[in-house]
């Protein structure tokens, strides 16, 4: 095991070196450009397109499986999880509060990303021989890019498939098996159990059912840890302006040693805030597009301007909230990382009652998690061995929350990270070369509308 961490902790650190960083962000800034800020000016016709995308008319019904609503839905149910709460407290563990600062930035850029990746998926969907339409990175680099790139295809599904299993899944078990034998005392193995029961009841009823539970559980889940997460910073009122003047501090200069906080030097917060930016709302990892590719909608546009509003909620306004949380409750300098350093800054606000709140969050979010990531995985493996892999597929992957619940956090956590960025590359790639299409299909779609 000691080899095997050495040799991903080496691979790590070239995936996520400074190249992939300017990557990532000077991708993200230059369809944002190329858009001319559209996603950010656009952000109210989105929601209005959000609301109105509950149900489907009936001209679109014959494009896509589920309403554009259950989309985002499904796609916000595989970026809402354990990034939300582990991954902001470990990134301020490493970076400090200025990683905080980057995630932001991650997440600004990373909407036009998340546009783009949706228009593309629409534009360049397929439909299988059950008559499903299928989608996502791999098939707008085939039918996008031609034959000569199709490699590339290949490769992003190889590692789509696998990485699956470590940001979709071992990860979200894991977290959820620690956060409740913490504060409930429940074995690691039986709440890999419960998990796996309940992920098989889902997963049956395919994308249909996937998209239902998460249209009802992931609004109902996200607001409630707004909520209480709103109840804290009332609390800490007092301690948001230097909790603020913190994260724009410590963004361009070192954070000291303080208490168990070893300190950080810029390159961590751009580092760390950056990279847990990416595993909380997955912009330019060539998910999400795989979700929303099964939309029932006609424009490309349209299901790109509510996509984009993934990387908005999940990053800007409940990553914000996990991160304001920990620096105003002054845990950040305890020596505690992930979802237990998340813990007690609820509770330090919340004595007996917030510890409860993050593990009931934590275990929801990562439940929806593994049923939204389990069809980004299945949809990798149909591309790369066709629709008889998928069966066997979903078999491993129920199997995998229970090897997650029980398995060493660091480790996962180093797997994970490192293939996130082995599915980033093919992607971004493609979204650079593909961008004039995207920058076509806006430009026609607003002068129209």
């Amino acid at each position: 095991m000691e080899l095997l961490t050495s040799i991903f902790k080496d691979i790590n650190s070239i995936v996520w070196g400074p190249m992939m960083l300017v990557l990532i962000l000077g991708v993200g800034l230059f369809l944002m450009l190329g858009l001319k800020l559209m996603p950010i000016l656009k952000l109210g016709t989105g929601f209005k397109l959000l609301w109105s995308g509950r149900s489907t008319s009936a001209a679109d019904q014959k494009e896509g499986e589920i309403p554009p609503f259950q989309a985002l839905m499904t796609a916000l149910s595989a970026t809402v999880g354990t990034g939300n709460i582990a991954g902001v407290a470990t990134a301020v563990f490493l970076g400090g509060p200025g990683a905080l600062f980057w995630m932001w930035c991650t997440a600004l850029v990373g909407m036009a990303t998340k546009y783009s990746e949706a228009v593309l998926a629409v534009k360049y969907r397929e439909q299988d021989s059950n008559g499903n339409h299928v989608g996502g990175p791999m098939y707008y680099i085939k039918n996008g890019l031609g034959k000569k790139w199709a490699w590339l295809g290949t490769l992003f599904a190889f590692f789509g498939a696998i990485a699956a299993f470590g940001i979709g899944n071992t990860v979200q078990s894991n977290s959820v098996a620690d956060v409740l034998n913490t504060d409930f005392g429940l074995p690691h193995w039986l709440t890999g159990v419960i998990l796996m029961v309940l992920v098989g009841a889902v997963l049956l009823g395919g994308i249909k059912r996937i998209g239902s539970v998460a249209g009802s559980l992931v609004p109902i889940m996200a607001i409630a840890y707004l909520l209480a997460g709103l109840v804290v910073l009332v609390i800490n009122v007092e301690q948001i302006p230097n909790a603020l003047n913190l994260v724009f501090t410590h963004a361009f200069s070192s954070t000291a040693a303080e208490g168990g906080f070893a300190g950080a030097a810029v390159w961590m917060a751009i580092r760390f805030g950056v990279a847990r930016g990416i595993f909380s709302n997955e912009a330019g990892l060539g998910s999400a597009p795989i979700a929303h590719a099964a939309a029932q909608t006609s424009s490309p546009v349209r299901q790109g301007m509510v996509a984009m509003l993934g990387t908005f909620i999940d990053t800007l306004i409940i990553c914000s909230i996990t991160g304001l949380v920990i620096i105003t409750s002054g845990e950040w300098t305890s020596g505690i990382s992930g979802a237990s350093l998340t813990s007690a800054a609820f509770a330090q606000a919340l004595p007996g009652v917030g510890n409860y709140l993050v593990a009931i969050a934590l275990a929801v979010f990562a439940f929806t998690t593994i049923i939204g990531w389990s069809f980004y995985g299945e949809r990798c493996i149909q591309y790369l061995f066709g629709e008889k892999s998928v069966m066997p597929y979903r078999v491993l992957w129920i199997l995998a929350v229970f090897v997650g619940a029980n398995t060493s956090l660091d480790f996962i956590w180093l797997v994970a990270d490192t293939l996130n960025a082995a599915m980033a590359i093919p992607n971004l790639i493609a979204l650079a070369l593909l961008s004039p299409v995207v920058f076509k299909l806006t430009k026609e779609y607003f002068a129209k509308h």
